[in-house]
């Protein structure tokens, strides 16, 4: 069993190139007389049952490059940098449009964008930017084209192109359009990659994106990108690396460049939008990183401005998920706990998990503040029970029973609290009843 099970694993992982792809591809309509969307058909079926991995397989049958050379057959995507590449070579003004159609053939999926970086796009990416960089309208085009080039691959970043990047932020940090634009590429070659997100904190990004969150409050899309970027760098998520610097990113945000301050107004300023909103809030959750950052939320009006933005937005599923995950991280301050019971935050996440309780996210998020506000706290544990918080983890439970996240950690800890502080006959006996089969799982986490 255990050799079947490590031969199916090996198996999973078998990779080919685009070209033999494609190759089987034009067998089966050369050899086969089949039509190409059957041939390409055939072949997707034929490499999957073999179990190789064609997420990085543009699965489309190549189209001839001209008119006048028919034979010549390729993807989209490369004939969109080859021609881009001619542009450059040739400084023609057609390098808008080619950077664009580049652009918006890297969009269509991640295939595509490996595929394009396989032959070498990311280098004239990087050129057409460094050409631009005195031009705002070209710069944003580049730039835009150098953000679907490396979306999925950070790995394509150097130290040219991290000179490059944090050269434009500084430069232009009085540009909105140009400032987003930056940040996503940002974002995209920070996501799995430690060494990238040291390279560029390093190199002054934190400062260049809090103060552009200030000085851009009233662009929505310019806060949103930069508190997502910011985020990014307290992620640790690079299998790659066994120790990453996100706690000292976070401390380095909150204490150094005012982070949490700036988070908090940047908030205010935009109660109706709520992607901003769930950003913020998500940001805010992984800043909370020590106590007295969790005090420090509630001093600057942090706490007051999420108790009344889920009693105000509990229809809006996706915020409520994100400020039950703010509330859950800054109750990690025992005094702050006794501040969300006190200003009613108890009731509004029960309230929050009935009114969406078939969302499993929403679920797991409620239970985990729950839970993390009855901890050490007898007082909050009878509020909670009170206001039908023991019954609400119970029907999530029961609302999902093959969620592992809602039946094992966040719902039976916090059972497991209120009723070490609150005894309930009848919660107990729906315990014993429900969880029979996962006993191990709950006394592996109680």
């Amino acid at each position: 069993m255990v050799q079947s099970d490590a031969a199916a694993a090996v198996m999973a992982t078998r990779r080919i190139t685009q070209e033999t792809f494609d190759a089987v591809v034009r067998e089966n309509t050369e050899e086969f007389d089949m039509e190409e969307s059957e041939a390409l058909k055939e072949a997707i079926e034929q490499f999957e049952s073999q179990g190789v991995d064609l997420s990085y397989i543009v699965k489309a049958v190549p189209k001839v490059c001209s008119e006048e050379n028919t034979e010549d057959q390729t993807h989209k995507v490369l004939q969109a940098l080859e021609s881009l590449k001619a542009a450059v070579a040739s400084s023609s003004a057609s390098v808008l449009e080619d950077l664009r159609v580049f652009t918006q053939q890297c969009s269509l999926g991640f295939a595509q964008r490996y595929l394009a970086a396989q032959k070498e796009a990311y280098p004239t990416i990087l050129a057409c930017c460094q050409r631009a960089a005195g031009e705002k309208e070209a710069l944003s085009v580049a730039l835009a084209a150098l953000s679907a080039l490396t979306d999925g691959q950070p790995d394509l970043l150097d130290v040219e192109g991290r000179e490059f990047l944090i050269g434009a932020l500084t430069a232009h940090q009085t540009d909105a359009a140009l400032s987003c634009v930056c940040f996503r590429v940002v974002r995209h070659c920070c996501l799995k990659h430690e060494n990238n997100r040291q390279g560029l904190v390093k190199s002054g990004v934190l400062p260049l994106l809090t103060a552009s969150i200030t000085r851009h409050i009233e662009h929505p899309e310019v806060v949103r990108e930069a508190c997502v970027a910011l985020r990014v760098m307290t992620f640790d998520d690079d299998v790659r690396v066994p120790f990453g610097h996100a706690h000292e990113h976070a401390k380095m945000i909150a204490l150094e460049h005012n982070g949490l301050k700036v988070i908090v107004e940047a908030a205010k300023a935009h109660p109706e939008n709520t992607a901003v909103l769930s950003e913020l809030c998500a940001t805010l959750s992984r800043l909370a990183v020590r106590n007295e950052f969790c005090q420090d939320i509630v001093d600057l009006g942090g706490l007051t401005f999420m108790i009344t933005l889920l009693a105000d937005s509990l229809d809006r599923q996706e915020l409520v998920k994100q400020v039950l995950s703010a509330l859950k991280a800054i109750a990690g301050n025992d005094d702050v706990k006794d501040s969300i019971v006190n200003g009613g935050g108890a009731e509004l996440i029960v309230m929050a998990m009935n009114r969406h309780m078939a969302n499993a996210q929403v679920c797991e998020q409620g239970c985990a503040a729950l839970c993390v506000l009855a901890l050490r706290k007898p007082n909050n544990c009878k509020v909670i029970m009170e206001c039908g918080g023991a019954l609400a983890a119970l029907q999530a439970m029961k609302t999902h029973p093959a969620e592992v996240s809602v039946q094992v950690k966040p719902s039976v800890r916090c059972l497991a609290c209120i009723s070490r502080c609150v005894y309930s006959k009848r919660l107990t006996l729906h315990l014993r009843f429900m969880h029979k089969p996962i006993e191990l799982q709950e006394q592996e986490f109680l």
